[in-house]
């Protein structure tokens, strides 16, 4: 009995202790975020690594020039305007809702400039008056560019966004959130000239009809130099600035750092004055916390192979009772580090079952990958092989659809009425005569026969 007692008490023993030593997949601690609003997106693949408040409406500030110069470049790609096209700003351009202690680069009325000169002044040194020279070349007017800018926002799948003006002064009806402006920079981000103006640190405005060259330092201190008090931040690409009394301190950034690449939103930050006399700007301090967090515990995992066989799906009017399923691609995620592939949970989902013939190559399911209530990856899951179809099987199949139709059926009683109506009809039909025949015979051989005569 001792015997038996010491070796179960050995047995729980090396159970906890297999369960205390075995390697599991730790939760990754968020890093922390001062601002109202913030967003971090893996760029390859569009998963989320890091939300806050992304759905929650907030006044963007001048982060609101990405979609305008979102609109620009389309034009230009288009062929409607180009980089290299003459502006004059007109007097509207230059009084249309500005305010006189906004964002500028001192351009002047009747002043001329390249499409390519006014973006830079939009996008460097966030002049509002820019903003309006563009939209009266895209659109005509500054209030038919508005209405573009919430067509665009539509069109893209914003949700939160309502724009009142190109540059992002403030107006209680002018909206977006992290999560529109996300959608909005990442459509941006495909034309080269945008990222190549946006991630200016410091360009030279030539000497216009108006004004003597200029040099312009961008506002965004995370690829700024000597005037970046501390944040410059080397693997960051543009993106925009942005900063009212209403809207706080705002920044939409890009970072690159090898295979890694993260667009960053912060909205809705503070600029304090700590202790030690820092003033930190908390839209660049809060990027650059999300951006080392990303870059130093993400990294890129396979996950799943193409040819890896899934599961079977059952087969019907075949010899064949089954068709194996493959992922339709080779998968590869962005992980926390301390989450590896079979951390992953596996969600499959298949037809059941599928009709004869299957072509190879043919969809017949899909497999989601997840891990703590988030969804890394979805893949459709593809057929192995043929699988040919019997011909009896098929026309027997055929058959039995073919009766179960409504219409067929209708018709089936339909015609089983007609032919019983029939029937008792030949029935009824029969009987009248039998009856009239024996009336008629009994007539013929009891009735008169004429008189006699004597």
């Amino acid at each position: 009995m001792k015997t038996k007692c010491f070796f179960s008490l050995f047995l729980l023993t090396a159970l906890f202790l297999s369960l205390w030593t075995a390697p599991h997949a730790a939760a990754l601690d968020d890093p922390e975020v001062q601002a109202k609003a913030a967003l971090l997106v893996d760029a390859k693949t569009g998963n989320i690594v890091y939300a806050k408040n992304e759905h929650q409406e907030m006044y963007p500030a001048s982060t609101t020039k990405i979609m305008t110069a979102l609109l620009v470049m389309e034009a230009i790609d288009q062929g409607t305007l180009s980089l290299t096209d003459q502006l004059t700003a007109s007097h509207t351009a230059m009084t249309t809702g500005l305010a006189e202690d906004g964002s500028t680069a001192n351009i002047q009325e009747g002043e001329i400039m390249t499409v390519e000169q006014y973006l830079t002044c939009m996008l460097v040194v966030s002049a509002n008056e820019a903003c309006n020279v563009l939209a009266e070349a895209v659109s005509g007017s500054v209030e038919a560019f508005v209405d573009a800018m919430n067509d665009k926002a539509e069109e893209l799948g914003c949700e939160n966004t309502h724009f009142v003006n190109p540059s992002g002064l403030h107006d209680p009806q002018h909206y977006t959130s992290a999560w529109d402006l996300y959608l909005i920079t990442k459509e941006a981000m495909q034309y080269d000239d945008f990222m190549r103006i946006c991630d200016t640190a410091t360009a030279t405005i030539p000497a216009t009809n108006l004004s003597d060259a200029r040099t312009l330092h961008t506002s965004n201190y995370l690829i700024g130099a000597w005037w970046s008090r501390g944040y410059l931040y080397s693997d960051a690409h543009g993106i925009k600035t942005g900063s009212t009394s209403q809207a706080g301190h705002c920044l939409v950034s890009s970072a690159t750092r090898g295979s890694l690449s993260f667009i960053s939103v912060v909205l809705g930050a503070d600029r304090v004055t700590l202790d030690d006399g820092e003033i930190r700007t908390y839209s660049f301090y809060d990027t650059i916390q999300l951006f080392d967090w990303a870059l130093d515990n993400f990294s890129y995992q396979s996950v799943l192979d193409s040819d890896e066989v899934i599961g079977e799906v059952p087969v019907t009017l075949s010899k064949i009772d089954h068709v194996t399923v493959h992922p339709a691609e080779e998968v590869e995620v962005l992980l926390p580090n301390d989450i590896h592939a079979e951390d992953l949970e596996r969600t499959v989902v298949l037809k059941d079952p599928v009709e004869a013939p299957v072509k190879e190559g043919d969809v017949l399911g899909t497999l989601e990958l997840s891990y703590d209530n988030t969804i890394y990856a979805s893949v459709d899951l593809l057929a192995m092989h043929d699988v040919e179809a019997s011909q009896l099987l098929t026309f027997w199949h055929n058959v039995q659809l073919f009766f179960q139709k409504t219409a067929v059926r209708v018709t089936a009683v339909i015609l089983l009425v007609l032919l019983a109506a029939v029937l008792v009809w030949k029935l009824l039909l029969g009987r009248r005569r039998y009856r009239y025949g024996r009336s008629v015979g009994r007539g013929r051989s009891g009735g008169y026969r004429g008189r006699r005569r004597h």
